[in-house]
């Protein structure tokens, strides 16, 4: 188990436990250069991002799948990157989806 601090925690549908490392909401998702610092206000939505999303999908590297919220964070939709390699499961980040376009293979 890591020593690094948890920020927050939240399990999938499935309940898995999903944690998010206070430097990789700080440092990384946050990082005013390379990341996304209008989340700021939205770390209790990124979480349920991950407990009850409106759609998922995997992501292009292995162990790792998209959790999206709709209507949620700084766009019409907002992604959550969870990591299930480790142990607990972690976010690795977090962003305003591609300027509010629905991710792939969403249907109404």
């Amino acid at each position: 188990m890591s020593k690094r601090p948890i920020l927050g925690e939240t399990k999938t549908p499935e309940g898995m436990r999903v944690v998010l490392f206070e430097d990789t909401w700080l440092l990384h998702v946050l990082d005013p250069q390379d990341g996304h610092p209008e989340l700021y206000p939205y770390l209790a939505v990124a979480l349920q991002a991950v407990a009850e999303p409106d759609h998922r999908e995997p992501d292009p590297r292995p162990g790792r799948e998209r959790f999206f919220k709709q209507h949620a964070g700084p766009s019409e939709w907002l992604m959550v990157v969870v990591h299930f390699g480790d142990d607990p499961a972690r976010i690795v980040t977090a962003l305003g989806y591609q300027h509010g376009q629905s991710p792939s293979g969403w249907t109404t």
